[in-house]
């Protein structure tokens, strides 16, 4: 079987008002992803997603699509989609990161594996080593404290048992922000935080020790991208589990990060990493090492989330009962792209048993999404 044509679709859809996000990298109201379909001659099509943000990882939807279109795509074509470590080193060869565009065509390659084994992705990855629901944290964002405050307690009310709060602006409104959460939610739920790059090392370290009595259970990304050094020292003189997030998109990243005893977790996911076997690659490398990894997310619509689903269930070493990760990005949007949308219930999702990625994507709603180039 080959690869004999791959279309990237550019598309665009709000976030409900009440879900859009705050945080140190600014405003997300509305995504600008890109669907891309892999064809073959065997008649089997398979899809894959790239959920690219410009102050991310610094692919945009048109630099995305240009190189997929120009570059990526007729790189694969003619490989056995089957073989995701061929289709891989041809895109590798051609373009260095671009690892959402990248992602992208990896999903694809896997979501038509799976059909053509008439297995569910995960079962390609080794079998399912937890069970398919999977209970999920909320991200809040970056929000007022009143806001802050009535937000958290509809979560409660909603059944989520951990909550993350957006940090890495000014520290005196980062630490009220928090403080209002924890009084809202009580003493006993999780309570995690993510500056996502925005504080100096110096004003990480105060803020999380002036929050101890807060009981931060995780302290996500506290320092500025490629410090290793910085998330090191931030590690030694704070209290909660250091989780390295925006500065962990390949390999070599994981290894400055355990080189340098940066972190006690990683945070992973497909887009990120370029596609799912490299995820699972980062976080098998981690746990070798001693480091756990949890899911992060980028906002993903239905086609990623289910890439995401599929490398928990399947990698021992995705530490979610711990520590909760994010796999909610569909409801976070007005629309969903899928007819068989992954099941979200409050901090619930489960994945399908369905072959390969288990999403049939809406094509006619794409349409009507579509964004102009």
């Amino acid at each position: 079987m080959k690869i004999t044509h791959v279309e990237v679709i550019p598309i665009r859809i709000p976030l409900k008002p009440a879900r859009h996000m705050v945080t140190a990298l600014g405003w997300h109201t509305e995504s600008k992803y890109l669907l891309v379909r892999v064809g073959t001659d065997a008649g089997i099509e398979g899809v894959g997603e790239a959920t690219v943000m410009p102050n991310w990882s610094g692919e945009t939807v048109w630099g995305a699509k240009a190189i997929l279109d120009n570059v990526l795509a007729p790189s694969v074509i003619g490989a056995d989609p089957v073989d995701i470590e061929e289709v891989d080193r041809r895109m590798d060869k051609t373009a260095r990161h671009n690892w959402f565009a990248k992602s992208a065509i990896e999903m694809a390659c896997w979501d038509i594996a799976g059909k053509v084994a008439n297995k569910p992705v995960y079962e390609l990855l080794g079998g399912a080593v937890r069970p398919l629901t999977i209970r999920c944290r909320f991200s809040m964002g970056a929000y007022e404290v009143d806001r802050a405050r009535a937000r958290a307690l509809e979560l409660v009310a909603e059944g989520f048992t951990t909550i993350k709060v957006k940090v890495g602006g000014k520290a005196e409104d980062d630490i009220a922000r928090v403080r209002t959460v924890r009084e809202a939610i009580g003493p006993d739920l999780g309570l995690t935080i993510d500056a996502n790059c925005g504080w100096d090392v110096d004003t990480a370290i105060r803020c999380v020790n002036a929050l101890e009595d807060c009981r931060i259970a995780l302290n996500e990304q506290p320092t500025p991208d490629g410090d290793y050094g910085g998330l090191a020292r931030c590690r030694r003189e704070t209290k909660p589990p250091v989780m390295a997030d925006d500065m962990c998109f390949d390999m070599i990243h994981a290894r400055e990060l355990i080189r340098n005893n940066a972190c006690d977790l990683i945070s992973v996911y497909p887009g990120k990493n370029g596609g799912i076997r490299k995820s699972k690659a980062i976080v098998e490398f981690a746990g070798q090492h001693g480091v756990k990894c949890s899911i992060g997310s980028n906002l993903e619509w239905d086609v990623g989330t289910a890439a995401m689903l599929h490398l928990v269930v399947a990698c021992p070493n995705m530490a979610v009962e711990e520590f909760p990760g994010d796999i909610l990005g569909p409801v976070y949007h007005e629309v969903r792209i899928a007819k068989n949308p992954i099941d979200i219930r409050g901090p619930l999702v489960t994945l399908s048993e369905r072959p390969g990625l288990g999403v049939d994507v809406d094509w006619d709603i794409v349409r009507e999404h579509t964004l102009s180039m």
